[in-house]
């Protein structure tokens, strides 16, 4: 999104938000966060981080223990979830059954008191919007489930909102057909420049859709950021081993140079690694080094190189997956593009593979 698509003003704030069911255990403390309008903005994280009870304090079906929220600079901490004028999408669809697709798109707008001329004219833009047109007398079991979560897209924007949450609406669909409706809903995003807040714990559906990223970890954002700065430089070790895949090794810091640190890995190995922090030698360290950053075979002038007998080979079509595995033990992986007439790898083999030491990042062990 560029920047004249939208104003850097939040339309949502969160100020110092817990929340405790039980009044001991918080699944969501001291949350800050500001939303800016027009964004498309993913909560990302695992089962249990606090994402979801985040999206659904913001809708009005949760209310915080402590803090604020605010949408477009009014405080909406206490108003019900009808008052916020808000749209939401769910992964379970919520149409209601024995309505058509038509009256169901319509349904926030009769309770809303719009007239039926309007209501009519609405209904039919927003099922052509989302490509469902010719499906409004369907009743919701007579479609497939991506036109179901279509129809239920369709309703939360036609009343116009604001500010969309959707919280896992493509959970229940299949791979090609998620990945369809991942392009569809940024498609909308952009043609209708609404904000949209969304909830996943798919970091490559993350990486794909949004603007920024807050992933959650414990109850609290670990790091939010545009996905390219997330993946080049996560800024701890859970943030780095959650999006993307990662090699995680362990070590203990031997000693440093001007721009790095030096870890000893096991079994006499030594790597060269960009520090996230301050280091002193004998402190242990988690090591993080994309699969995609090792080089196979190459010559060159790179930090680190080693010749590495090849632990299994996993054949995934477009890649091969090589497990290596040093003398001390560590295990890492690399990922070969499959060319074809290229080298055939096997278990047993040795192999150069190397690295620069900018693309190994050495977090504080946990």
């Amino acid at each position: 999104m560029s920047g004249k698509d939208r104003t850097d003003d939040p339309i949502v704030r969160f100020s110092g938000v817990r929340k405790s069911y039980d009044g001991e255990t918080l699944v969501v403390r001291d949350l800050n966060l500001d939303i800016v309008r027009g964004e498309f903005l993913t909560l990302l994280g695992p089962s249990g981080s606090g994402k979801t009870t985040s999206l659904m304090m913001l809708a009005g079906f949760e209310a915080p223990t402590e803090g604020t929220i605010s949408i477009g600079g009014k405080d909406v901490t206490a108003l019900p979830p009808y008052r916020r004028g808000i749209g939401v999408v769910f992964q379970n669809y919520a149409l209601f059954p024995h309505m058509t697709i038509g009256q169901n798109v319509g349904y926030p707008l009769r309770v809303r008191g719009a007239a039926q001329a309007d209501i009519d004219k609405r209904v039919v833009e927003a099922l052509e919007m989302v490509e469902l047109g010719a499906f409004a007398d369907r009743r919701p079991a007579q479609l497939s489930g991506g036109q179901q979560q279509r129809a239920a897209l369709a309703r939360a924007l036609v009343f116009r909102p604001e500010l969309v949450l959707l919280d896992e609406p493509l959970g229940a669909l299949d791979k090609q057909l998620r990945e369809q409706m991942q392009y569809e809903l940024k498609r909308l995003h952009e043609e209708l420049k609404v904000t949209m807040v969304y909830v996943t714990h798919d970091q490559t559906e993350a990486l794909t859709m949004s603007d920024r990223i807050a992933v959650f970890n414990d109850g609290g954002i670990q790091q939010l950021a545009r996905p390219s700065d997330l993946y080049e430089n996560p800024q701890n070790a859970f943030v780095a081993e959650f999006v993307g895949e990662n090699n995680r090794l362990t070590g203990i810091v031997t000693g440093g140079s001007e721009n790095g640190v030096y870890v000893d890995v096991g079994g006499g190995v030594s790597v060269h690694a960009r520090p996230v922090g301050s280091f002193a030698p004998g402190d242990r360290t988690v090591l993080s080094l994309r699969p995609e950053r090792i080089a196979v075979g190459k010559d060159g002038q790179w930090e680190n190189d080693f010749t590495i007998e090849i632990d299994k080979v996993v054949y995934l079509g477009d890649v091969n997956r090589l497990l290596l595995r040093f003398a001390g033990g560590s295990e890492f992986a690399v990922r070969v593009a499959n060319q074809g007439g290229g080298p055939v790898f096997q278990r047993g083999d040795s192999v150069r593979v190397a690295w620069r030491q900018s693309d190994c990042l050495a977090f504080p062990a946990e």
